[in-house]
C-alpha cells in the first residue's frame, strides 16, 4: 500500500471556501465534505492541523476600508474564524473524530489557548487541531497564521485549499487564456505578486523552507491526493 508523502500537514481553509457558492455563511455540504476528507487522511496516520479564515463572515480589511479602525476590524475577523473553527469541530466530531480548537485569543469556555507543545501533543494523539483567531494580532492575515503555525509545529507542508486548481498568471475566471503554473519558487510568488498568500506569509514559508501546495478544494478527494504526493494544483518551494 502506498504511503503518504507528508506525515504532518497544515490545511489552510479560507472562509470563502466554507461558504461555497452561497457566498457567505457556512455551507453544510462543503463542511461535511471537508470533514470526511480530513478523516480519510487521519486514518492513514497523517497528523492534520487546520487554520481557518473568516472571510465568509467578516473581513477586517473590508471593514477598515469603510472607515473602521483597522485593529478593531481585524479583531472582529479573528472572532469570525472562531465561529468557523467551532463549526468544523462539530462536523468532525459528528464523524467520531477527536478534535481540539486552539485559539490565539483566550476564550477558555469554548477553546483551549494556543500552546505550541499542547498542539503537537494533540496531533501525536491523532486529534485534528484547529487553529482559530489567526495569530492573535491585528494586521496579520490567516495566511500568515498558517505559515507561523506550520513553522512552530514543524509541519511538512501547507495545503492551501482554493476554489481554483492552482496558481495562474491572471484570473482564470476572467481570462480563459490564463497560464497555470505547475511549480513555483517562493521568490517568484513574491516578485510576481501571484496572490498565493500575502507577502508576509510567503516570506515566512521561504525563510523556513515550508512547501505550499495550492489545490482545488471543490474536487472530492483532492486532500488525499495532495497528501499522497500526487501531481495536483501548484507546488511552491525551492
Amino acid at each position: 500500500m502506498q504511503q503518504p508523502k507528508y506525515r504532518r500537514i497544515v490545511l489552510k481553509l479560507s472562509g470563502e471556501a466554507l461558504a461555497g457558492t452561497d457566498g457567505h455563511g457556512i455551507n453544510h455540504e462543503i463542511l461535511t465534505s471537508i470533514s470526511k476528507q480530513i478523516v480519510e487522511v487521519i486514518n492513514l496516520g497523517v497528523e492534520v492541523a487546520v487554520v481557518v479564515g473568516g472571510g465568509n463572515i467578516w473581513r477586517g480589511v473590508a471593514g477598515s476600508a469603510r472607515g473602521m479602525d483597522r485593529a478593531t476590524a481585524d479583531y472582529m475577523g479573528m472572532l469570525a474564524t472562531v465561529i468557523n473553527a467551532l463549526a468544523l469541530q462539530d462536523a468532525l466530531e459528528n464523524l467520531d473524530m477527536g478534535t481540539r480548537v486552539l485559539s490565539a485569543i483566550e476564550m477558555k469556555e469554548i477553546a483551549e489557548p494556543y500552546i505550541r507543545r499542547r498542539a503537537i501533543r494533540h496531533l501525536e494523539k491523532g486529534r485534528v487541531v484547529i487553529f482559530a483567531a489567526g495569530t492573535g494580532n491585528p494586521y496579520f492575515s490567516t495566511d500568515t497564521a498558517a505559515a507561523l503555525r506550520s513553522a512552530e509545529i514543524e509541519a511538512d507542508v501547507i495545503l492551501m485549499a482554493k476554489k481554483v486548481d492552482g496558481v495562474y498568471d491572471s484570473d482564470p475566471i476572467k481570462n480563459p487564456n490564463a497560464k497555470k503554473y505547475e511549480d513555483l519558487e517562493y521568490i517568484e510568488v513574491l516578485n510576481k505578486g501571484l496572490g498565493v498568500m500575502d507577502s508576509t506569509a510567503a516570506s515566512l514559508c521561504m525563510d523556513n523552507e515550508i512547501p505550499i501546495i495550492v489545490f482545488d478544494l471543490t474536487r472530492e478527494g483532492n486532500i488525499m491526493k495532495a497528501v499522497m504526493g500526487e501531481d495536483i494544483g501548484t507546488y511552491v518551494g525551492r
